[in-house]
């Protein structure tokens, strides 16, 4: 194990090709599925099933990490300097002999390639993607209809297509730095910022999307809430890598205080090993509930603004059905993570915890892309509803 190369280059030509192969079954579903229909319905079509197979790719780098499958094989792009870990069984069998219980078994080596292979499927797909783009937008600037096609610009795809390039890049120094913690959580955060590149394109690619009237003040308390909760996203990330999850295993204290021993420098000491500070010494356990119980009070707080939030909404007719996905995620939320705590971090738990964190960072770019500022000609739903019904009254008051 130890003198296996971090980088072995030589299955990546094969590893692209399956990424190509697997990425050929959602391309002739979509195509298959939207036969009948124009270019870009069928375009809108495979950004959403981009977008589904991206979140399901989210989940199961959650399971990767939660089964400790990380490091199941040792060298990227592929296993032992091989595709799968078929061909790396005797390497695989030796490592698991020499340690049962270690980083690399059969069953986690599986669980790492099929990791990588799912991310290589899906970054052909945003290629596909971004050629089609660009190829409609050259053909529409010809037929000078551009500006009639209420498409974002070719260039935001270009920049998802960089930044699965890059995700692609943390995934490999995940395996390479030995699973350091930093690169960890900004692997973690980089796949959501993928999702919301990709939600981007879905909610403004589609004909059937409507800018919704949204004032100045209500759109600035949306970035907000949107920066706290990728600010506790990173936390959760950093909990997890650090595997402080069980450092408090009560509720609402922590360890039967209401403000346990911590130690803030080590526990949020950036630049350094898994387990270590960065002078080489074991991290303690006072570090590790800093790690937690910071977690834990940001998340009272953001839980809180994303509730008033899902209320703030709720009281507009047009944005309702936003705030009833927001206030049933908060509700997740919460669920999950007291069950992390108080049931000892079980794994279905855990998953639906980072489900659902990914899916606040979809719905508040669901709704950050459909809001439209108010503009004097825009009247809020609200008041059209309110006026069209004062209308019908007058109305049935003089037929009366």
């Amino acid at each position: 194990m130890n003198s296996q190369p971090l980088y072995d280059l030589t299955p990546l030509a094969s590893l692209l090709g399956l990424g190509a192969l697997l990425a050929l079954g959602p391309l002739a579903w979509v195509y298959w599925r939207n036969r009948r229909s124009a270019p870009l319905q069928r375009l809108q079509a495979l950004r959403l099933f981009t977008l589904f197979l991206t979140f399901d790719l989210i989940l199961f780098g959650a399971f990767t990490r939660l089964t400790d499958s990380g490091l199941g094989c040792p060298d990227w792009p592929g296993c032992y300097g091989n595709t799968s870990p078929l061909g790396a069984h005797h390497a695989i069998t030796a490592a698991q002999d020499a340690m049962p219980s270690g980083p690399v078994t059969r069953a986690k080596a599986w669980i790492e390639m099929i990791h990588r292979y799912l991310a290589t499927g899906v970054g052909a797909l945003i290629m596909v993607l971004a050629a089609a783009s660009w190829l409609r937008w050259r053909a529409s600037v010809r037929a000078d209809i551009a500006s009639h096609l209420g498409e974002l610009s070719p260039w935001w795809v270009t920049l998802t297509l960089f930044w699965v390039c890059l995700q692609g890049a943390f995934g490999a120094w995940t395996v390479t730095w030995k699973l350091f913690p930093a690169i960890v959580t900004l692997h973690l955060g980089g796949a959501l910022v993928l999702l919301a590149l990709l939600g981007v394109l879905v909610v403004r690619g589609s004909t059937a999307t409507v800018p919704l009237a949204m004032s100045l003040t209500m759109r600035r308390w949306v970035a907000l809430v949107f920066a706290l909760l990728a600010l506790q996203i990173l936390l959760g990330g950093w909990v997890s890598t650090n595997y402080a999850v069980l450092a408090c295993s009560d509720f609402p204290q922590c360890q039967n205080r209401w403000w346990p021993e911590m130690n803030f420098q080590q526990g949020f000491e950036l630049w350094r090993h898994l387990g270590v500070t960065g002078t080489g010494e074991p991290i303690s356990f006072a570090a590790l509930t800093a790690i937690h119980y910071v977690h834990r009070l940001v998340a009272y707080l953001v839980l809180t603004l994303l509730a008033v939030l899902a209320w703030q909404l709720n009281r507009l007719a047009a944005w309702r059905a936003h705030s009833r996905v927001l206030a049933a995620l908060v509700g997740l939320q919460l669920a999950t993570g007291l069950s992390n705590v108080v049931l000892d971090w079980p794994l279905w738990a855990a998953l639906l915890h980072t489900g659902g964190s990914a899916a606040l960072v979809l719905t508040l770019t669901w709704i950050a892309a459909s809001a439209a500022p108010v503009t004097k000609a825009a009247v809020p739903a609200t008041r059209r509803a309110r006026a069209a019904v004062t209308s019908d009254n007058s109305e049935s008051g003089r037929l009366a």
